[in-house]
């Protein structure tokens, strides 16, 4: 998987300067950062409603087109993949591949950190159906 990220990447770097009027990618690149972020953000949530009302081949879809959007933000941010594979790595190391680094300060040792931004709360959807919008 490693490998289609990375030549998605690559191709998304190729086309950020091409004409934007024929370049969905030149386009985003052209709008900046905040369009990439709605748009990543839009496919996300299209991601978890099919998920929700139990649609696998629509979240197949729609994980793809994350995928691509969440490629062209890490290229506008000057992200590589490998420095995503890294921190994968990393935090393998520490808990395992299937584990999330926790949020609490107590659970871990305090690693130097910039900044740490305020988090609101993941509200569970269960037993709903979610609609998207088209």
């Amino acid at each position: 998987m490693s490998d289609s990220l990375e030549r998605l990447y690559l191709a998304v770097l190729a086309a950020r300067n091409l004409d934007p009027a024929t370049s969905r990618t030149a386009r985003l690149f052209q709008r900046g950062p905040s369009k990439m972020a709605k748009k990543l953000a839009e496919e996300a949530i299209e991601v978890v409603i099919d998920a929700v009302n139990g649609d696998s081949e629509a979240v197949i879809r729609e994980s793809a087109d994350l995928l691509y959007n969440l490629t062209v933000l890490w290229a506008s941010a000057g992200v590589r993949p490998e420095d995503v594979w890294r921190e994968m790595t990393r935090r393998e190391d520490m808990l395992g591949i299937a584990e999330k680094l926790p949020k609490s300060a107590m659970k871990l040792p305090k690693v130097a950190s910039p900044r740490v931004a305020a988090r609101r709360p993941i509200v569970a959807l269960e037993n709903r159906t979610a609609r998207k919008r088209h």
